[in-house]
Order: C-alpha cells, then structure tokens, then sequence
C-alpha cells in the first residue's frame, strides 16, 4: 500500500483486459490478486481503505469493483458497495470474505454486488469472475441497474459455501414475480427457503401460505386449493374460499408439488396460465394473484420421461430452480444449526438456554442426518428437555446418533491408523468424498472447496 492516498496505489499502462479498483488490506493478499489480474492483462489500482476511494469522476474510469468485507480504518467492502452504487451504479462490484453468513451474502447481493465470493479464492475463479463482470457490464453501460434493496430478515442457517449459492438465488429471485421451484431432500429446509423468498419479496408484507400437497388426500385436494361452494358436495355447508384466494397479493407455497396427480396437475396449469380458478360446484372464474413456489424431494425430470409429471406443468414451475443441500454436505453448518435451535427451543418451552458440552459438537458433526436439518431440531429439542445441571451432554442424545457417530469415528481412525503422507491422506479423503457423491466430480469438488478442474488435476497426478 502507498501512503498517498490522493492517487492510485499500485496502476499499469491500461491494457485492453480493463481496470480494476481494488480494495484489501492484507497488503500481500492485494499484491497476489493484483498480480493474477495483471497477467490477464487488467490495469489495477489498489487501496487498503473505503476512505480511500476515487471521487465520481475518477470512478467512471473503472470497470470492476473488487473488495474484501473487511478493510482498515474501520470501514468495509459493505461501505465501498454503497458508495460505487450510489455514485457509479453501472459498475459491477465483487466482495470477498473469509467469513461467509447469510445476512452478508444477502444483504450484499440485494444491495447490488455482481458476486460475493468466499476465501480462500482460486485464482482461476477470480480471473473467470472479474471477465465476466467486466464482459456483462460492458454489455449492460447503458442500463440503470439500482436495487431497492428491500430490508428483511431470514430463518435460513448456515455459513458453508454450498449454502452460498442458495442466498444469492434467494436475494436475486426475491424481488421478482418469478416461480420458483426448490429441490431438495425431506427436512433440508425447504419451506424456510420459500418463507425468505416471500419476506425479501415486494409481497412480504402479504399473506404466505403453505399446503403440503402430499399429505392431503386426492379427493380434498382440488377444494383445499381452490374452494368450493354451499353444496358443491356431501358436507359443504358454506361456502370456502381457497388457498390460492386466501394467499391473494402474497405467496402460496406448494409443498411436495411432486405428488400431485395428474389429473390436478392439468389444474393447477390451467392456474398458472389463465391466473383464475374455479371453486368447487361453480362455473364463476376469480382472479387471483398470487406468486407461487413450488418444492419437491423427486427427480420432476425423470417423472416426466416415466409419465407421471407433466413436462409443461414442470416447465411453468421451474423458472428459476434452487437447490438445497442436504446437512451430511454441510457438517461445518451443524454448531451454528445447533446453537440456533438450542435458543429457538429453550424461548418456546420458557426456559434458559443451556451450553452444549464441546463432545456433543463432535458427535453430530459425525452423524449422517439422513432426516436433515428438521432432524437435527428435533435432536436438540429432545436434548432440552433430558438435559440436566443447564448443561447437554452426549448422553441426551439419541443412542442411534451416538452409535452412528462411534461407527464414523472408528472409520475416521483407520484413514490414519498407518501414518500416511499427507499426499496420500488427501488422496483417500478425496476417494471417500468421490464415493460419497456417488462418483460425481462437480458435487465433489464442490463439498471439497475446489474448482472441478483442480480436482481433475490432483486425480490425474496420482494416477
């Protein structure tokens, strides 16, 4: 870093690549990333501090914003953010951090960042990421892209880089009409990815309701949606206003949209395309407004080609397609999960929250949660209610998730039990990841925090 801050720290000759303002202050992290972008043939201009950003004329010369959270003199890439966005709001800005959560990530892409990347960051993604902000901007000068940045909050837990990408789609889809379809395995957390879509939504303030449509029957299925009228059959004393009109100017989430019938599937497309429906013993339409989120544990893709989805329903529902990750591909999430429960549970059952014994952590880090996140709720729930001295011990645990903890411990031992190199040790934890995602070499080099083509090289280096 310079201690002139009136011009820039670190600049070239422009070169056709374009020109970089960075902001680091770890000086030999800023000289690195400088010098990768320099090769690309990128004109950079480095500071340590929000304090030392350009006026607005001299932001105009920029192409890309690139910028840690964390800055000196008490200032952050938050702060560097707001001013490019309020002075140049043309200019993509990327932000870095070691410390990934999701109010950081959300709030940073709702208030307009291009990308908010986690440390440490391959070199490759960084180069790939600044040309295509850079290639998009240039495409984009003479759009106006403010956000208006809608204040929310969200009960979505987790820090891991697999759950990156879930608070980006989350923040960029939100304010938006678009249908969104959420995949992911029973008790992921699907439903609380659909309440922070809806809550970041211009319809937060509007109804959010949720039907799981699995667990109603076929036969109350078709009024439970839609409603009906005083007679429309045995039973119906009155008439019923449906989900969809009850939902009217906010959000109805369809849980499990994969184990609806064909014959309600045609319904709820006739729904979506016509925005009416009909209630039960009426030919009268009403109009509807309403934003639907849809979410299911099947593969729709491979229930299309066996016949029992219909692919233009699946069409109409997967605008925009969210992943959940399951918990076993996340562990690192399960001591902030934890803790989030643990006082979510001890406010509802009126009672203080108790610490958890360091052992506890280690035992569910090593468990599988094939139930997922709900299944790690109900863990702790139990563990409050057996815990004693305001303190949760292993032994309020499930005997099965102890045993199955004791099992992958012992596991754990043997990959170590011989002493290997550590090139070895990183090749059998490669193995073991590469089993566990069933041979899928993007999923693992995900789980593993690498590109796919690092991955390919470091197999290919022990072939």
């Amino acid at each position: 870093m310079t201690d002139d801050k009136t011009q820039p720290a670190r600049s070239e000759i422009a070169r056709p690549g374009g020109h970089v303002l960075l902001f680091e202050d770890d000086e030999a992290l800023a000289g690195l990333l400088a010098q990768v972008l320099r090769r690309e043939g990128y004109r950079v201009d480095a500071f340590d501090s929000c304090k030392s950003i350009p006026p607005a004329d001299e932001l105009l010369r920029y192409d890309v914003v690139l910028s840690d959270v964390h800055l000196a003199g008490d200032t952050s890439g938050h702060d560097v953010l707001r001013k490019i966005r309020q002075e140049c709001p043309a200019t993509p800005v990327i932000l870095m951090t070691a410390y990934a959560d999701v109010d950081g990530a959300m709030s940073a892409v709702s208030d307009g960042a291009y990308e908010y990347l986690s440390k440490p960051i391959e070199p490759n993604d960084l180069k790939r990421m600044v040309a295509e902000a850079i290639a998009r901007r240039r495409l984009a000068e003479t759009i106006d892209r403010e956000s208006d940045g809608i204040e929310s909050t969200s009960q979505i837990v987790g820090r891991a880089p697999a759950m990156l990408g879930v608070y980006k789609t989350v923040a960029q889809v939100a304010p938006t009409m678009a249908t969104v379809l959420i995949v992911g395995e029973s008790g992921s957390g699907k439903e609380l990815v659909a309440r922070a879509i809806h809550a970041r939504s211009t319809r937060g303030a509007k109804p959010f309701v949720a039907v799981n449509c699995g667990a109603v029957a076929e036969s109350l299925l078709e009024s439970e949606l839609f409603g009906h009228e005083r007679g429309a059959f045995t039973g119906a004393t009155g008439t019923k206003r449906g989900l969809f009109e009850e939902a009217s100017g906010g959000t109805l989430f369809l849980d499990e949209i994969g184990e609806v019938r064909p014959k309600m599937q045609v319904e709820l497309l006739r729904v979506l395309q016509e925005q009416e429906v009909r209630r039960v013993g009426s030919e009268q339409p009403v109009r509807v407004n309403v934003r639907i989120i849809a979410a299911t544990h099947r593969d729709l893709r491979a229930d299309v080609k066996d016949g029992r989805f219909r692919e233009d329903l699946l069409f109409r529902l997967q605008v925009v397609t969210l992943i959940v990750p399951p918990l076993r591909d996340r562990p690192a999430d399960i001591p902030l999960l934890m803790r989030h429960f643990v006082v979510e549970h001890a406010k509802r059952m009126g009672r203080a929250a108790p610490r958890i014994a360091p052992d506890v952590t280690g035992t569910l880090e090593r468990y599988d949660f094939p139930g997922n996140v709900r299944e790690l709720s109900h863990i702790v729930e139990r563990a409050l209610l057996l815990a004693r001295e305001g303190v949760v011990t292993v032994s309020d645990l499930p005997p099965e998730v102890v045993a199955s903890s004791g099992r992958a411990s012992e596991r754990a031992d043997s990959v170590t039990a011989d002493w290997p190199t550590l090139a070895v040790l990183e090749r059998r934890y490669i193995d073991r990841v590469l089993s566990r995602t069933g041979g899928n070499k993007s999923k693992a080099a995900e789980v593993l925090g690498i590109d796919r083509r690092t991955l390919a090289r470091v197999l290919a280096r022990d072939r």
